[in-house]
């Protein structure tokens, strides 16, 4: 066994010195379904979930003497997506057929874009340990997803559900600019947020609704000249993306160092053994005979058009971060968290409009906010406390009414159970108001000290950590409701001066 341990261990060391010789070479095309009411080309529901083959028609289905009619909205949701990149957006798109036999495809050919993209160029711009880098597109286009092919065990038919054929994609294509597992995990995480902001695809990688390919190669240190590019398709999570990079850079640095030749192929990842296996050789482009589509006219964007789309478009995580950075003066940390989610980070905005400190309101969101959604399973959108409600809740502890633990503790779930009350209405109702009143505050302490003759000794003689044990003895005694920061500059000032309590 101790053998066996030895093996594996000189085994991984070689795997790393064999690493630190070549450079990976990654690039991704993701493909995500847009969340349009009907399909790219017919008005065919494209709901998810619908029972197999319910969401089809004559077009769906490919029946002669059928005709596509373009999706506008499909379109529009890919400018979203172009403009949101900084890429430039094609005026006259032309679609295309992209001849390959799909079995679950019912035309035989997909209706896609070749030569005139939607879009052309952008960047993603992403963040891996703290350092950022700028990951170029090279295009944008619209295109209809195939159908989906069931295999059920025990049976030896392949099942076909119709239900997605049809469904308008967009494929984002990046360059081949990432060089290892780490910055495709956060460019894929970048992409889902993206659209998430843009409310042009849900994201739901298990769903399929955002699906990745990873084109992937290694070539030796300092080479100007890329591998072979193996493809690993159709990866339903960020974290098996990740791990199918990994497992090919070790697989394509074996086949190397071990004599051997890679092949320009298509894989598949398997998650549960952590492999990726050889599906076919990987086609040329002129596999696909790309013509232009003969049943659709040229779509021509105008200018009105694209400013219109312009116009709406949300504000952008980025955009966001750098606001929530720079003007209100967040940290990185809490930056990144807010800005995780666009309806979180909306909530953020407007909670900072009705109270002017940023840093309590970010911490309330992410605290007691965030801990109530987790435990109940809920969306910042099923929050029953508005941002001003909130902001008031912060402004009685800002303006030292009410202490921090009680408005957490007490106030802040009263707040969520009675919609129709403010924050000060409810301490006030409840009795949770700290008391102001510097001489009913001052009688307490001097009590505390009177009847704790040698912890004041103790404290005069140098032992200050006592003073917490006050604290804690005025703060039982006003029930939690006095402000501790007061407590403790009375209570200071108290045994300084030589007050109640010495013996």
């Amino acid at each position: 066994m101790k053998e066996d341990l030895k093996q594996h261990v000189l085994a991984e060391n070689t795997a790393e010195n064999f690493r630190l010789q070549y450079e990976t070479v990654i690039g991704l095309e993701v493909h995500a379904q847009l969340l349009t009411e009907s399909k790219a080309f017919s008005a065919d529901a494209a709901q998810y979930g619908s029972l197999p083959n319910t969401n089809i028609s004559v077009i769906t289905l490919g029946h002669p003497g059928t005709l596509p009619k373009p999706n506008k909205k499909a379109l529009e949701f890919a400018i979203r997506m172009g403009l949101a990149c900084g890429a430039q957006i094609t005026r006259h798109n032309v679609f295309a057929r992209k001849n390959y036999f799909y079995p679950d495809l019912p035309k035989g050919y997909q209706i896609t874009q070749d030569k005139t993209p939607v879009c052309w160029g952008g960047e993603v711009i992403i963040k891996v340990n703290g350092t950022e880098k700028s990951i170029r597109l090279t295009r944008i286009h619209v295109e209809e997803d195939a159908g989906k092919s069931m295999h059920l065990a025990g049976e030896v038919d392949t099942l076909v559900d119709f239900n997605r054929a049809g469904v308008p994609l967009i494929e984002i294509v990046s360059e081949p600019e990432m060089r290892n597992s780490d910055e495709a995990y956060a460019y894929l995480t970048e992409i889902r947020k993206l659209v998430r902001y843009l409310d042009i695809c849900d994201g739901n990688m298990e769903e399929g609704s955002l699906r990745c390919d990873a084109n992937i190669s290694v070539m030796p240190k300092g080479s100007q000249v890329f591998g072979t590019k193996v493809e690993v398709k159709n990866m339903n999570s960020i974290r098996n993306v990740q791990w199918a990079i990994e497992y090919e850079i070790d697989r394509q640095i074996g086949v190397i160092e071990n004599g051997g030749r890679l092949i320009s192929e298509t894989r598949t990842f398997d998650a549960a053994t952590g492999q990726t296996y050889g599906m076919r050789t990987k086609e040329t482009m002129n596999d696909y005979r790309y013509f232009p589509e003969p049943d659709l006219n040229p779509i021509v964007v105008s200018e009105a058009w694209l400013e219109s789309i312009r116009v709406a478009m949300p504000p952008l995580p980025r955009e966001l971060y750098l606001r929530f950075v720079g003007e209100m003066g967040l940290s990185d940390y809490d930056a990144t968290l807010l800005t995780d989610s666009k309806d979180l980070a909306l909530y953020f905005e407007e909670l900072c409009r009705h109270t002017p400190n940023y840093k309590a309101a970010a911490n309330w969101i992410m605290q007691s906010v965030k801990s109530y959604l987790n435990d109940l399973t809920l969306h910042i959108r099923d929050f029953p406390v508005s941002p001003f409600r909130l902001a008031g809740l912060i402004a009685l502890v800002d303006d030292k009414k009410v202490s921090h633990s009680v408005a957490a503790k007490e106030v802040f779930p009263l707040l969520i159970e009675q919609a129709d009350k403010t924050a000060l209405q409810i301490a006030q109702e409840q009795h949770l108001m700290l008391e102001d009143n510097r001489n009913e505050l001052q009688a307490v302490i001097d009590e505390v000290l009177a009847s704790h003759p040698q912890k004041v000794a103790e404290y005069r003689n140098g032992k200050k950590g006592l003073l917490g044990m006050f604290v804690g003895e005025v703060m039982k005694r006003t029930g939690g409701k006095a402000d501790p920061k007061l407590i403790s500059e009375l209570l200071i000032k108290a045994l300084e001066n030589g007050t109640p309590g010495e013996s």
